[in-house]
């Protein structure tokens, strides 16, 4: 029993509070995220290029379909990485 309390005040000690993540984009009602934006665009990119997930974004499911193609036009037009 001693050593389950342990662990479990561990795996306890770790976790933070989960911030609730909201849509910015859902927030601001945009209904189109424009391609020609790289400076909106690279705020969900890595250091390197990639497309940030949506847990770590907080944007909806739609929205981040939206921002996926976007960042991919972009890419093909050189605006951004």
């Amino acid at each position: 029993m001693k050593g389950i309390n342990k662990m479990q005040k561990r795996i306890n000690r770790r976790r933070q509070a989960a911030k609730p993540k909201s849509c910015r984009f859902c927030e601001a009602r945009v209904n189109y995220i424009d391609f020609k934006d790289a400076e909106t665009l690279a705020k969900f990119q890595t250091e390197k290029g990639k497309i940030m997930p949506r847990r770590i974004t907080g944007n909806c499911l739609d929205h981040q379909k939206m921002l996926a193609t976007a960042i991919k036009r972009a890419r093909i037009v050189a605006l951004v990485y």
